[in-house]
């Protein structure tokens, strides 16, 4: 994907992410830094048991078995066999990590954040706070990468020095495409093409996390830990502090009619 394409879809995203949500705000509109104790824990316990999550992290526990971890990764680096040559994979966990990244811009642009015509801005300022809440997740993983590999030290498997665990590209890329898949609920899509678009974002960052394998750079464990942690992060922000409800999420009514009350089940699709 070039960088004509990726501003093309950018453009396209922000002249069409008008409207509302299905609540009737505008995506951002209802970004906080406070909202609650309940809430911030319920998006925690779902980020962290979340598949795009615990899996990874799994992996990267069961490599430490025995040299597999070191096994799989000499043979990556030395085969090549997805990308070529080390160079290549290098190059293109690069590639891929900018293309998250204007993917997800794109995604934000996309949502619906109200009308862009109104004297407040809303447009505008609806799209500053949830964008700026994704942000700030990512400044947040960033800083806990950072003080994972001073911690840890592991050095990577080319030996030039600097720090293996976890992937900064791993972490970030799987940051993006989480926020993005996560923001894509809110664009009124169908739901088979809400999940083949998941599923797409998550070969994007499984293909630039392993290019890092194939560049020489990490350990396959290193990225797992990477992809992990970006998911967790972007979940856990996107959830806690956008206010959006889940739009699959089912919405049980209670209205008073005669003799009682009828309870009515609505379900987002």
């Amino acid at each position: 994907m070039n960088s004509y394409t990726l501003t093309r879809l950018c453009l396209f995203c922000f002249l069409s992410g008008c409207s509302a949500l299905a609540n009737g705000s505008g995506w951002g509109q209802n970004a906080t830094l406070t909202p609650g104790w309940e809430r911030v824990g319920n998006a925690a316990k779902s980020a962290a048991l979340a598949p795009g999550t615990w899996a990874p992290a799994a992996g990267a526990l069961a490599l430490q078995i025995g040299h597999a971890d070191k096994n799989l990764q000499e043979w990556a680096a030395k085969n090549n066999p997805v990308f070529g040559s080390q160079q290549n994979a290098d190059r293109m966990s690069d590639r891929l990590l900018r293309a998250s990244g204007a993917l997800w811009l794109a995604s934000g642009l996309a949502t619906q954040s109200g009308d862009d015509g109104g004297e407040e801005g809303d447009w505008f300022q609806n799209k500053a706070q949830g964008i700026g809440v994704q942000m700030g997740a990512g400044v947040l993983l960033r800083s806990t990468v950072g003080v994972l590999k001073d911690t840890t030290k592991r050095e990577r498997p080319n030996r030039l020095g600097a720090t293996s665990f976890p992937s900064y590209h791993a972490s970030n890329t799987s940051l993006f495409n989480t926020m993005a898949a996560k923001n894509i609920e809110h664009l009124g899509w169908s739901g088979n093409t809400v999940e083949s678009t998941r599923i797409g974002l998550g070969a994007l960052t499984a293909a630039a996390s392993w290019a890092r394998v194939e560049a020489n750079q990490h350990y396959p464990s290193d990225i797992l830990a990477g992809i992990a942690l970006g998911h967790f992060f972007g979940a856990f922000f996107t959830d806690a502090f956008l206010g959006i409800d889940d739009p699959n999420q089912a919405l049980v009514l209670f209205e008073p009619s005669r003799g009682g009350y009828t309870i009515i089940v609505r379900f987002g699709f």
